[in-house]
């Protein structure tokens, strides 16, 4: 039996496979596609060797494409969504070199999450969301504060319309939207079970329920006001209205995979304290205690926003997958600092990462530089002050494991162009 993640560079971005089945009948969810350039570089190669494996094996005849039960897209950032829609824009114009069957597309449209269904609210605007007339250039040069919070939002809502493109592809392709799910949201709350994947028991933990009809309930609101104010949305309107810390998150769907007594926590972007929260309210951690999980992915890229020593206290693991190369400061030393604070060096497990750590620290460096000017050229300076010149020995990743050998012992690097398998049951062929 099958089950294994399958980790691939993906830039600043996730991109993830997740094996399961038999040798006989194995089988495939892949978990985002990354930013620009992954799917041709990393993971279209990847489907092509896979495929290729499966022929030689005879489980496959030369027509035949590539099973994939799901594809899952944790929210729409575009370092998890790009790839996919250029996996999506390729399926549609049948350009050759890969073939998929997919089963059903698992993803939260934005439009989805912040729906809203009086009818007299959107005979103002012509929909019910604020999000429906936002184009791909609307939130260009919008800057309306200095947080990770602010700046995940701008992201998340300046990619709406590659949600909308993505559930167009899916429904051309015949993707089935969330298909265990009856169709409808992937969420999480205290009366909902765990749903089979084909031998893979899935429990949902983000977005939670409650903060969904939160969200949504003020999203009515606002565009009640703007009605009765007279006021179209404009973008810094939109951002000012839902750049808070509920946003990013709720875009997020958090997944613990079981399988075989093997357990794995794929956790997108949320945040850590939200994962907490999803895991105690599907019943999976119970208040006050601990669960241990054979792979977690460490959210958000190894930042260290929103994240806490006592994240890695609650949840710990054989296997944390920090998947980012440098940019936007990702993964950032402090959280690694947490991860050993917690965890300590006598404990075994391994750390996994999807560059080199001195091509890490070159893409952290420079992002160190551009948020410096960034708050250098600010009207109104940080409150903390500009940030000083970057210092390899108080910011590398490099000096933090030279200072901690016993945790740098600990550390696998994800290979350029190789594939990189962690097997948790029966080792994957390929």
């Amino acid at each position: 039996m099958y089950f294994s993640l399958d980790v691939l560079r993906a830039r600043q971005g996730d991109c993830l496979m997740l094996h399961y089945g038999t040798a006989e009948k194995p089988r495939l969810m892949l978990i985002d596609g990354g930013p620009a350039t992954v799917y041709a570089k990393y993971l279209k190669p990847r489907l092509q060797k896979l495929r290729a494996a499966r022929e030689k094996a005879e489980l496959l005849d030369t027509a035949d494409p590539l099973p994939v039960d799901v594809v899952l897209v944790s929210h729409i950032d575009d370092d998890h969504i790009h790839g996919i829609l250029d996996l999506t824009g390729e399926q549609r114009s049948q350009a050759a070199g890969i073939r998929l069957a997919v089963t059903s597309l698992w993803h939260n449209s934005f439009d989805d999450l912040l729906s809203t269904k009086p009818d007299e609210l959107a005979s103002g605007f012509g929909t019910a969301s604020i999000l429906a007339g936002a184009d791909t250039n609307m939130f260009a040069g919008v800057e309306i504060g200095e947080s990770e919070e602010e700046a995940a939002a701008q992201a998340v809502l300046a990619s709406v319309p590659q949600g909308r493109t993505l559930r167009d592809d899916a429904a051309d392709l015949g993707w089935k939207p969330n298909h265990k799910f009856k169709g409808k949201l992937i969420l999480t709350a205290p009366d909902a079970a765990p749903v089979d994947l084909n031998g893979v028991t899935i429990t949902v933990a983000g977005p939670l329920q409650d903060e969904l009809q939160a969200l949504q309930d003020m999203h009515d609101q606002w565009l009640r006001q703007r009605k009765a104010d007279g006021t179209r949305p404009t973008a810094s309107a939109m951002l000012a209205a839902f750049v808070d810390k509920s946003v990013p998150n709720l875009s997020s769907i958090v997944l613990l995979a079981e399988c075989g007594g093997k357990t794995m926590l794929l956790t997108g972007d949320a945040r850590g304290d939200k994962i907490i929260e999803g895991l105690e309210t599907s019943g999976k951690l119970a208040k006050d205690e601990t669960l241990h999980v054979d792979i977690l992915k460490v959210p958000h890229h190894g930042s260290d926003n929103n994240m806490e020593t006592s994240f890695f206290e609650r949840v710990t693991a054989d296997h944390y997958v920090f998947s980012g190369n440098g940019d936007y400061g990702n993964p950032e030393r402090a959280t690694l600092q947490m991860l050993l604070d917690a965890r300590g060096v006598a404990d075994d497990y391994t750390i996994h990462l999807t560059y080199p750590i001195d091509e890490i620290d070159a893409g952290r460096e420079a992002d160190w530089g551009k948020q410096q000017a960034k708050e250098a050229g600010r009207a109104k300076p940080p409150k903390g002050g500009v940030r000083p010149d970057w210092s390899a020995d108080e910011q590398g990743l490099a000096a933090f494991f030279a200072d901690n050998p016993e945790l740098a012992a600990k550390v696998k690097i994800v290979a350029d162009g190789k594939p990189h398998l962690i097997d948790l049951l029966d080792k994957v062929a390929v």
